[in-house]
């Protein structure tokens, strides 16, 4: 009864009824993938309600401290206050350990589902027009997400995270004319300087999430706006939108979602044990840890910097470092073909149209054959980035090693890339259910298959194809050609 007293008091001087009306029977998808990026956010929710009770025990500073907490072999050594803190957050403070390993992890679902989410953006085609400004928004939220754990990774100050810092430095230092400029901004002084853990503790807990949380609403609107795209199927059209309504049907999986996030987060951070600072120790400038591998979002560049021969050239009168090449060029080029990719593959197809309806991946071969070969190419970096550990349980040289994934970073892509095309265009041409459906003749027939010089494949040429005939609106769908304040629900049944 107060309840519905106050939202009526409410609603009588805000009138946001009709507003909360329309929102309430918004349609979504479906399909199981679009779950990703609700993983992906819910992950970012862990991080901030784990994070803000960790900045209660966290002491972002680098001046000496004896350490006096419970774990015997630090007892009465000097260590950094930050190392101290963190120390005494995982062994001292209640449910410290559960909520450090439990941020950690969260960290690690956040990036992973970011990286999921988006290969099944690009694999489908809903980076097409029109939603080409969701996509830059998407790739940008990666780029903080991996910004932002490495920058987390690196506050406790214990010698694993001093290793990754003093990789950054070099790669810093490795831009020419800036580099000495620029690591003087984000160190302070030389590495590794008074102000670092200060500086990355800002920038952890208030600028990079910051933008985080700006780019996720601006997502957000921008999908509200535009609507969601959708995949193939009866009544599904590129003027409306089929699936379940807001409340209640999606409202209650996304957060029985949530909670499975959230418990799993915990989960993994109770029971399952990550970067135990203690182990490592303090950092020393003079000493490091080995084996040493970062989280695995960096893993690729840690992967790049491994197998990258010891090649110094002279460049305009400037000799470039070993690590300027995988540490500087691989990851701008990475993301900038990322950024550029909309854009990149519409210079190829001609298709400018918009586009609600996604595609099938095995519609687009060389797009599934070149993204397949992407994600091969960096499967091979994250083994070369545990190329020490390898060779500690298969007692291989690490040089050995080191010249087999030279070979594999070229191979594999290659043959994964090719082996991809052939069966996407297989299943393309034969209508087959799925890669098992597949027959020898079918694979043959995709092998054979030749086309005349300058003549395009198929699926480049979706521009000269029929419009589809819209459907009848039914249940469960929603227009995407009227405005949002407009929309009138179809389904029957009032919404409370």
């Amino acid at each position: 009864m107060i309840t519905r007293w106050v939202v009526r008091r409410l609603d009588d001087r805000l009138k946001f009824s009709p507003l909360a009306r329309t929102g309430l029977n918004k349609i979504f998808p479906d399909h199981w993938s679009f779950m990703m990026g609700e993983i992906a956010l819910y992950a970012f929710m862990y991080l901030v309600a784990s994070g803000i009770f960790l900045t209660f025990f966290f002491e972002s500073s680098t001046r000496e401290t004896t350490y006096t907490g419970t774990y015997p072999p630090l007892t009465g050594s000097e260590v950094s206050a930050a190392y101290a803190s963190s120390v005494r957050l995982s062994w001292d403070v209640q449910f410290g350990l559960v909520a450090r390993q439990s941020h950690h992890w969260a960290a690690l679902v956040f990036v992973g589902a970011i990286v999921v989410h988006l290969c099944r953006i690009f694999f489908t085609g809903a980076f097409r027009r029109p939603r080409e400004i969701n996509w830059l928004v998407g790739v940008t939220l990666l780029v903080l997400a991996i910004v932002n754990g490495f920058v987390g990774y690196s506050l406790p100050d214990d010698l694993l995270s001093g290793t990754g810092l003093r990789v950054a430095n070099a790669i810093i230092l490795s831009i020419p004319v800036i580099g000495t400029w620029l690591d003087f901004i984000v160190f302070g002084g030389g590495f590794p300087g008074q102000q670092i853990v200060p500086r990355l503790y800002v920038a952890h807990i208030l600028l990079i999430p910051g933008l985080i949380i700006a780019l996720i609403t601006v997502h957000m609107v921008i999908l509200i706006r535009q609507k969601h795209s959708q995949f193939p199927g009866p009544g599904r059209t590129d003027t409306n939108v089929v699936g379940s309504r807001l409340w209640p049907a999606y409202a209650v999986r996304s957060l029985g979602l949530l909670a499975a996030v959230f418990a799993a987060c915990l989960l993994l951070g109770g029971l399952v044990q990550i970067n135990p600072i203690w182990q490592w120790g303090p950092f020393e400038p003079g000493a490091v840890v080995a084996p040493a591998q970062p989280d695995w979002y960096i893993g690729w560049v840690d992967g790049a910097l491994r197998l990258w021969p010891p090649w110094e050239p002279d460049i305009f009168g400037y000799r470039l470092p070993t690590v300027f090449v995988p540490g500087v060029v691989f990851p701008l080029v990475t993301f900038g073909v990322l950024y550029l990719w909309p854009w990149l593959e519409r210079l190829f197809t001609k298709d400018r149209r918009g586009h609600q309806v996604l595609e099938r991946p095995r519609d687009r071969p060389v797009r599934v054959g070149l993204g397949v070969a992407a994600l091969v190419f960096n499967f091979v970096l994250l083994l070369a980035w545990s190329e020490d550990v390898i060779s500690r349980y298969t007692q291989i040289p690490v040089y050995h090693l080191i010249y087999a994934f030279r070979i594999a970073a070229f191979a594999a892509p290659l043959l994964g890339g090719a082996i991809a095309f052939v069966l996407a265009r297989a299943l393309r041409d034969s209508e087959a259910d799925g890669v098992l459906s597949l027959t020898h003749s079918d694979i043959g027939a995709a092998l054979r298959r030749r086309r005349p010089e300058g003549e395009q494949e198929p699926e480049e040429e979706e521009g000269e194809r029929e419009e589809p005939t819209p459907a009848p609106e039914e249940p469960g769908t929603e227009d995407v050609e009227r405005p949002v304040e407009d929309h009138v629900p179809v389904e029957a049944g009032p919404v409370p």
